[in-house]
């Protein structure tokens, strides 16, 4: 029996910096997407993404959105660069995919949802963590009543290592930046967002991060409608590596989810007992099956008009809550966010 034929979508990258290395061989990979142009206004780097994962380099937008062999578009641009290059791609017909965060101003965020409402085309936004299988598995438990009724929501997320100082002044704040991944999880498995959030951080590990007026550790508490409660615990450096881990407790029972390590196998011997290898190192190597598997909905939602499960809705109530996060540190009181 012949397979069918998997629909081609033609692509533009748009951006050739870090993220581009991360979505450039996922694309290659996939059957059903093609790499058509990198876009940078920077020509030399665009040239140099697409040295290595094919396609056409282009430093001018209206050249790649006007192209009939892109079908759609992934932005993987710098934060402040989102909203600009969904509204033009929207106008120009093109279906989107946009990394995380939409932007870190709200009003900015609103104006671009105007757009999209007026110029509707497939949107889904890449808060990948949703398509780890890890996680994905505790989502699908949680929604068949597994764990009952949820109590309590719990996410740990802790980087081996702070960014560059340059990143850090751009980021938006460790909330918007980071935790943003966090807050979309767990509200997207207890399928609600909170009343009410309180956010507590410091800065232990780089006195340069609490100059620029952020923090290098992060502690949230969302306040459900149902009466559940979601924990988040973030640093920025982890000595072991990086340690992401979830558990979802409830009325019938719990579910949890492990750190991967570079060698699963548990290990015994004469000299020692239970010896196993050190966590994954970043995000790149713990979430690299995420980013595929969301490029995989992306291409079912456009090539067979299903709605994509992270829209820019979600991450506008996202972004809500980190603000309302990042303003309750502050304040050190709790804070509804801005819906």
């Amino acid at each position: 029996m012949v397979s069918p034929a998997i629909p081609s979508l033609g692509l533009a990258l748009l951006g050739s910096g870090r993220m581009s290395h991360v979505y450039g061989p996922k694309i290659n990979a996939h059957p059903g997407l093609r790499l058509e142009f990198v876009f940078n206004p920077n020509h030399a780097s665009a040239e140099r993404a697409a040295a290595s994962y094919g396609g056409r380099a282009s430093s001018d937008l209206d050249e790649v959105l006007g192209a009939s062999s892109v079908d759609a578009v992934v932005i993987a641009t710098p934060t402040d660069t989102h909203v600009d290059y969904i509204v033009a791609a929207a106008m120009a017909g093109k279906p989107v995919y946009c990394e995380k965060p939409l932007d870190q101003d709200l009003d900015r965020v609103d104006g671009c949802l105007a757009i999209l409402k007026a110029h509707p085309v497939p949107f889904m936004l890449g808060f990948n963590r949703r398509f780890d299988p890890d996680n994905n598995a505790v989502q699908r438990a949680v929604a068949n009543g597994e764990v009952g009724d949820v109590n309590f929501l719990m996410s740990t997320s802790r980087e081996p290592s702070p960014p560059p100082l340059d990143y850090i002044r751009a980021s938006g704040g460790y909330f918007i930046d980071s935790q943003i991944h966090d807050i979309d999880l767990l509200c997207w498995i207890a399928g609600e967002r909170p009343d009410k959030v309180f956010s507590a951080g410091s800065c232990m590990f780089d006195e340069r991060i609490g100059a620029e007026g952020d923090v290098d550790l992060a502690m949230t508490t969302m306040m459900m409608p149902s009466g559940a409660l979601a924990h988040i615990n973030n640093s920025r450096a982890c000595t072991y590596g990086f340690d992401q881990r979830l558990e979802v407790f409830g009325t019938g029972g719990m579910v949890q989810t492990s750190n991967q390590r570079n060698d699963p196998l548990i290990r015994w011997s004469k000299e020692t007992t239970e010896a196993r290898a050190k966590l994954k190192h970043l995000f790149l190597e713990r979430y690299d099956t995420s980013i595929f598997h969301a490029l995989d909905e992306f291409h079912q939602a456009v090539t067979q008009g299903r709605p994509p499960s992270a829209t820019e809705h979600d991450g506008r109530d996202a972004l809500a809550i980190a603000i309302a996060c990042d303003r309750s540190r502050r304040e050190g009181v709790a804070v509804a966010p801005a819906y």
